[in-house]
């Protein structure tokens, strides 16, 4: 997903306030380990996994052949896929733990990507090419650059005889791009929990942002919790009847009035263990009078005089606006049936990104109050996944990562945040699995065209990120 993935809210204006890393090229002619996890990664990129034109399950395919050459065997993998979904399967590695006491981890991937056409791109889409201290190829930072962070990791380990504490666990599945694809996610939490079974998992959606293109490192994010998606549609309904004597009662104007309330709506302020944190911990490095704003969100109650007046600025910041909140905006539309006949029917598709632990029913009702038209229908179409339910957040799963922040990127804070945006994590924690977005990867604040063009993944990101999860799955491994 995300995509779209909006891993900071605002990150970008962090911007020059924070030491870090520079976004530049791989200077040193890389080892031979790099060498093989280049050649990895370009056989992810280049492999279409999109729904509509590719097949996750001929890169799975491809994945087992290269876990198999490591050394794991048919006790290892576990591959699944539904009859009515031959592409989109996905496979399961474990490499066994030491100790019987600890629980697994468990490191998920998707393999699917938002598709691709070839003469929308500056570059073939399906081509690692690297440029300029990029690499640009659909996939190359959704996801695949973590998927083959993951798959080296643990070829790595088999091959080199590493016994961890923990077990570790690998799962990568297809459909998390798709609302109508067969999940591997939902499957395996719904099917076969028991494989996947673990203390936590580490999956996308933390990672850090620079400045701009070509800039410091100025923020890395732990991902904590998400919202859950909802798509409801709004109706009206008319008898109609011919074009020639029209008369107020229009199905289209009556959709139209509705929207307009709805563009007019916000939803109340609300605020979790990691929204508080996030703007208690960005305030001070954004400054200003935002940053102030940002401190006084987390700390002054609820309702409160502070609280309304810095409401009212971190509403100026779209961002900020939807991490407070849940959101709800009009996507698509439908009305009429003939040219020079009145509408019998006119709706709308409203996309909602629904705050940790509130029902879709109370949104639904909601968009029904706000509406205020008895005329009008207002039904849930779909969603994506269950109820959202935000982890812990834990110095279990914090201190690790904070000193691995402070060694490979001295100086930038490491900053808890929740997504607007949706993975599939969201899955596992309805099964009791916490699912948290590691830091170490980075990427430029326009989010780096994941699921739009020319998309692309700084070069020294890829390789330092790679680094900085080895360890950091280490330490949470032997913990």
């Amino acid at each position: 997903m995300k995509h779209g993935r909006q891993l900071l809210a605002g990150a970008a204006a962090l911007a020059g306030v924070m030491a870090g890393g520079i976004a530049a090229a791989q200077e040193a002619p890389l080892r031979p380990d790099q060498t093989a996890f280049r050649a990895l990664y370009k056989e992810l990129v280049e492999t279409d996994s999109s729904i509509t034109t590719g097949s996750c399950t001929l890169l799975a395919d491809k994945v087992e052949k290269h876990l198999r050459a490591a050394g794991y065997g048919d006790a290892d993998i576990t591959r699944f896929a539904v009859p009515d979904h031959p592409k989109e399967g996905g496979l399961v590695v474990i490499l066994p733990g030491t100790s019987k006491t600890l629980k697994p981890i468990l490191l998920l991937g998707h393999l699917d990507v938002v598709v691709a056409k070839r003469e929308d791109w500056t570059r073939d889409p399906y081509t690692l090419i690297e440029e300029g201290g990029y690499f640009y190829g659909r996939g190359t930072s959704d996801m695949k650059a973590m998927d083959a962070i993951w798959i080296d990791m643990m070829a790595r380990m088999k091959k080199e005889g590493v016994k961890n504490k923990r077990t570790l666990k690998l799962a990568l599945t297809c459909g998390e791009e798709t609302s109508w694809a067969f999940n591997g996610a939902q499957y395996l939490a719904n099917n076969k929990r028991d494989l996947i079974d673990a203390e936590f998992a580490l999956n996308e959606g933390g990672g850090g942002r620079t400045s701009g293109p070509g800039g410091k490192v100025i923020v890395q994010n732990m991902h904590v919790g998400e919202k859950t998606v909802v798509n409801y549609r709004i109706e009206a309904t008319n008898p109609g009847g011919h074009s020639s004597i029209p008369i107020p009662n229009n199905a289209i104007y009556e959709l139209s009035d509705a929207l307009v309330k709805l563009r007019a709506f916000d939803f109340p302020l609300m605020l979790n263990d990691t929204t508080k944190a996030f703007f208690a911990k960005a305030g001070p490095a954004r400054g200003g009078d935002m940053g102030k704003a940002m401190v006084t969100i987390a700390t002054a109650p609820i309702g409160s005089p502070e609280s309304k007046a810095a409401e009212a600025l971190l509403n100026t910041d779209r961002s900020y606006h939807s991490m407070l909140r849940t959101t709800c905006v009009a996507t698509l539309l439908d009305g009429g049936h003939a040219n020079n006949a009145l509408p019998q029917r006119a709706g709308a598709n409203v996309n909602c990104r629904i705050f940790p632990g509130v029902p879709a029913e109370e949104v639904r009702a909601t968009l029904v109050k706000v509406i205020a038209d008895p005329k009008m229908t207002v039904k849930q179409v779909d969603d994506r996944g269950p109820l959202a339910k935000s982890p812990p957040l834990t110095p279990f799963i914090m201190g690790p990562a904070e000193k691995l922040v402070a060694k490979y990127y001295p100086g930038v804070p490491l900053v808890p945040v929740m997504s607007t945006g949706a993975t599939d994590g969201i899955y596992l924690e309805a099964v009791g699995i916490p699912s948290y977005g590691p830091p170490g990867l980075y990427g430029d604040p326009d989010g780096s065209g994941a699921h739009g063009l020319n998309e692309r993944a700084i070069v020294k990101a890829v390789y330092t990120g790679r680094e900085f999860l080895n360890e950091l799955v280490k330490e949470y491994a032997n913990k």
